[in-house]
């Protein structure tokens, strides 16, 4: 009997691992890829639909333009694995079985068990949440006056807050809208925990944005119409968006492999305590050297599903795994029309100047989508979503 191979999820780690198991399985193995979208949503980019929602047309492609005709498509939402039958079991009560397993569903945002965080917030995870984050801030600015402006609150101050916060503050501009956006980190400092050249550059843009920054006092509660802090007096709201941090996907709660804080657990090798089960991406803690395992981004998840592939290959064959290492290549993120630039290196090569703005870093923070998006499929559509990026 040929082997059945399953992937799961098509963010960055399942949309980059399709066609290189495509191009490495033998023929008599069947490849079926799993998702509940039947596109791939170009995330770290999605921040772009709060301020357009026309963007959203650049940033997803459908999974009949990255798979071939031979990958089985099955559109469902995964709720189990049993790993002792080797069976996926979607919401719909349909099942995929397997014989061996990528997981990579992605992951849910963490709310931390603050009070009130798991029913009152927007999150960005999906084109639907950007889409809805795009029509509250609109109404709410719409609701507003100049006396009486919208409260926008941004909980979390990494990449996916600062980002949004850019977005909206955008928006505020194009549309001459009241609007007061506030950023609010619990840490002491905005991007933790990043260097502090890059921490300072982007403070000072967000600065020029009109966003106010709240440091180093974190909410303890969140209501309907406020936010609660330790220390500061409460903030109202109209629309709060939380972009905390990672936790792994509930479909994982009962699946019998080793996890941490629902996330499977992997070796360097993407192999978890089920030797049939690989998971990569943000679903995944994948060790590395040292005590950090690799982090849940989206060039971890594009270096990885390569390798994953390779190793998914191995493992049918009987042949040893591949160990992968997270090659750290800096950090691009955009404030609005503009970005920030840290470390960066291309093509191997470490730019001369560690931190940087305005248009050579936008160039590069759009060249990074726009080479994703050729590598799953053509540069004739990276080129059409350029603009939008």
């Amino acid at each position: 009997m040929s082997d059945r191979v399953v992937v799961l999820g098509a963010g960055y780690a399942g949309a980059g691992a399709i066609a290189p198991l495509e191009d490495a399985l033998p023929r008599d193995a069947s490849l079926t890829w799993v998702s509940d979208t039947d596109y791939h949503l170009v995330l770290h980019e999605s921040h772009r639909v709060i301020r357009d929602p026309s963007v959203k047309d650049k940033i997803t492609i459908p999974v009949d333009d990255i798979k071939s005709p031979e990958t089985e498509f099955v559109q469902g939402r995964v709720v189990d694995v049993d790993t002792t039958s080797r069976r996926v079991q979607l919401e719909d009560g349909s099942t995929v079985d397997y014989d061996y397993l990528l997981a990579a569903i992605g992951s849910e945002t963490a709310t931390f068990g603050i009070p009130g965080m798991d029913t009152h917030p927007l999150y960005l995870k999906s084109l639907d949440d950007a889409l809805e984050i795009h029509e509250q801030v609109k109404q709410a600015a719409k609701n507003a006056t100049r006396e009486s402006p919208a409260q926008v609150v941004v909980g979390g101050a990494g990449l996916s807050g600062i980002q949004s916060a850019g977005e909206i503050a955008e928006f505020r501009d194009n549309h001459n809208a009241p609007i007061d956006i506030h950023l609010v980190e619990a840490m002491p400092e905005i991007f933790p925990p990043g260097d502090s050249q890059v921490q300072g550059a982007l403070r000072h843009r967000l600065d020029e944005a009109g966003v106010n920054i709240l440091t180093d006092d974190p909410i303890v509660e969140a209501t309907a119409n406020q936010v609660q802090f330790e220390e500061r007096d409460a903030l109202d709201y109209d629309v709060f968006l939380w972009t905390g941090g990672v936790t792994g996907p509930q479909e994982y709660g009962d699946v019998d492999i080793e996890k941490e804080h629902n996330r499977l657990q992997a070796g360097m090798d993407f192999q978890t305590s089920d030797e049939r089960v690989f998971a990569i991406g943000d679903n995944a803690v994948i060790d590395q050297p040292g005590e950090r395992p690799a982090p849940p981004t989206a060039l971890a998840a594009w270096q990885a599903a390569e390798v994953a592939a390779e190793n998914i290959v191995a493992a049918l064959h009987g042949r040893p795994l591949k160990k992968w290492t997270y090659q750290d290549q800096g950090t691009l993120i955009s404030v609005g029309e503009t970005a920030i630039a840290h470390d960066v290196t291309v093509a191997d090569f470490d730019l001369p100047i560690r931190t940087f703005n305005s248009l050579p870093a936008k160039i590069l923070k759009k060249g990074a989508a726009a080479r994703w998006i050729a590598k799953i499929t053509s540069w004739n559509r990276a080129l059409d979503a350029w603009d939008a990026l």
